[in-house]
């Protein structure tokens, strides 16, 4: 028989007792207070209730079965969980009920995100000055060949009608009737999965067809997460990138923000430049299109912009004609024939992309494009290897938005405690070989001195 504590069957370098003396967890109670009642019989502790997805997504479990297993004989799992050896461990359902009975519709889980964000920038390990947002897909718990076919609505674009209305100044100030504009699809037929009816058939590149989410997210140099946003999978990234965008730069000082391909729009990239950021976007995404036989690339002409043409390199002048339902200027040549059907096609907001190809000729643009792989793919990579963000076993967009949030923030929270660890260096007790040899030395010393004093005397 012997008597200890469950304190000394915790290795002092373990992940937990850092995460520990990272962050205390007594800001929970203060989120939860108007979720539980005065009275009734007591219930789990909220902060033992709080951990127990905190260590299912800390160290990439699958489950919250496979959760409890482990914390029942792991004492480190036990400890973080303020749980003696003896103390009841709570059913794998307890965290399931509680989300349907109390967090569903909540935004707590956003808030814990934030916390543990605001810790990290109180000790001022986030570097907002470059940015990354992208996306990946989160394959959803639903077979890909059960499905239905069902109308669902289409949400109107947001820039849609700022650009609607600037194309008719456009017009009018050419003397031209505004133009008439086909009604905005209100429906369209998808595919709905019959077992997740939130989910969406996700293709994109050479991934396998599924239905699957996406988590858009935004992280800063470092590689902390400052955003994410979960969608259906056929969501565009363009689409979704305000959603993630807007609250990052209103909440942190942005210099430049790198995108790929998919953030490609004038609409994305006028968001970008209005709110004061530089985008640094790869060089295919805002060059010209390959030319025809005998023809050219809009790169290859030269825009006039006190005369409003094109000048192609024959040194033919294209002069505005009209403006297309999608927003952009068409350039055709003065006098052109029936058969001549070239033309320059440039966008009303053609001026927030050449933003992004101007930087592209400076000689920071490669190191900074540089940081995206280094940051935001290395993050993803590590969510799904290390965390299980490769599939998810729940379903609905809810309860996937909570498992991506809270799967980032222990990602942060992971950071947070090993860079506070190394920030405070505790003194290093010198190995029993150093002392004898530093007696040794000062033995030495002390003899060398007594000699030279006896001498001296003399």
């Amino acid at each position: 028989m012997q008597f200890l504590c469950i304190d000394q069957l915790v290795p002092q370098e373990h992940i937990v007792r850092k995460v520990e003396n990272a962050i205390d967890f007594d800001f929970v109670y203060e989120l939860v207070k108007d979720l539980y009642a005065e009275d009734g019989r007591p219930c789990i502790d909220p902060v033992t209730l709080i951990k127990l997805p905190v260590i299912q997504y800390l160290f990439g479990k699958k489950s919250m079965r496979q959760t409890i297993r482990d914390i029942q004989t792991d004492m480190a799992l036990r400890w973080f969980c303020s749980l003696d050896l003896f103390d009841e461990v709570p059913h794998f359902s307890t965290f399931g009920k509680n989300y349907e009975r109390r967090f569903k519709g909540t935004d707590i889980f956003e808030k814990i995100f934030d916390r543990i964000l605001d810790e990290l920038i109180s000790h001022g390990f986030v570097d907002t000055s470059v940015i990354n947002i992208d996306s990946t897909h989160i394959q959803a718990d639903a077979n890909y060949n059960k499905y239905k076919r069902e109308l669902v609505k289409i949400e109107r674009k947001k820039y849609q009608d700022e650009l609607e209305k600037e194309m008719d100044e456009q017009r009018e100030s050419q003397g031209r009737p505004k133009l008439k504009l086909k009604e905005h699809q209100t429906e369209r037929e998808e595919s709905i999965s019959t077992t997740d009816h939130d989910a969406r058939i996700f293709k994109r590149g050479d991934h396998k067809r599924c239905f699957a989410y996406l988590a858009h997210t935004a992280c800063d140099r470092n590689g902390v997460v400052l955003k994410t946003v979960v969608t259906a999978g056929n969501v565009n990234d363009h689409t979704a990138f305000s959603e993630v965008f807007q609250p990052v730069v209103e909440k942190h000082e942005v210099e430049k923000i790198c995108l790929d391909n998919g953030y490609s729009t004038p609409a994305v990239l006028r968001e970008v430049v209005k709110a004061g950021v530089i985008p640094v976007m790869p060089k295919r995404a805002v060059g010209g299109s390959n030319p025809k036989e005998g023809g050219f690339t809009k790169k290859a002409c030269t825009y006039d912009k006190s005369n409003d043409t094109y000048i192609t390199p024959d040194g033919e002048v294209f002069f505005f004609s009209t403006i297309d339902a999608m927003g952009y200027k068409i350039y055709r040549p003065k006098a052109q024939g029936k058969s001549d059907r070239r033309n320059v096609k440039r966008h009303m907001w053609q001026e927030y992309l050449d933003v992004a190809a101007e930087f592209q000729l400076t000689p920071e643009w490669e190191s900074t494009y540089q940081i995206r792989k280094e940051t935001i793919e290395p993050t993803f990579g590590t969510a799904k290897v290390l965390h299980n963000l490769r599939r998810t076993n729940l379903r609905g967009l809810a309860k996937n938005q909570m498992m991506a949030t809270l799967t980032f923030a222990c990602m942060n929270l992971k950071k947070l405690a090993k860079w506070k660890s190394k920030t405070t260096i505790e003194p290093q007790k010198p190995s029993p070989i150093s002392s004898f040899f530093l007696k040794i030395v000062s033995l030495l010393k002390f003899a060398f001195l007594f000699r030279k004093t006896r001498f001296s005397s003399f």
